[in-house]
């Protein structure tokens, strides 16, 4: 193997959700000037996370899946009314050269 190729800092941190609060521990060389206390008793740094599983809504089951036929016909809606205003300007300006 390469010599150097891991980081030199690679150690225990926790991970928080800021979102929710839940927080696991793993291994990361990630920066950071916090720290908290885990659930065995001892120190580690703490990198706050806006999102993870834990909150996600993907991973929680709370997904909203967004109606896409409703979408779809609003779209054929305005395509339909704008053909019909290009439609109509066309034959008013086929009438003015006659």
């Amino acid at each position: 193997m390469k010599s150097s190729t891991h980081p030199e800092n690679y150690r225990p941190v926790i991970f928080r959700d800021s979102a929710n609060g839940q927080a696991f521990l793993s291994r990361s060389s990630a920066r950071t000037s916090l720290t908290a206390k885990w659930e065995d008793g001892k120190e580690y740094p703490l990198i706050l996370m806006g999102i993870s599983a834990f909150s996600h809504p993907f991973y929680t089951g709370q997904q909203t899946f967004v109606d896409t036929a409703g979408r779809v016909d609003k779209f054929q809606q305005r395509l339909a009314k704008t053909q019909a205003a290009q439609a109509a300007l066309a034959a008013k300006t086929t009438a003015k050269k006659k």
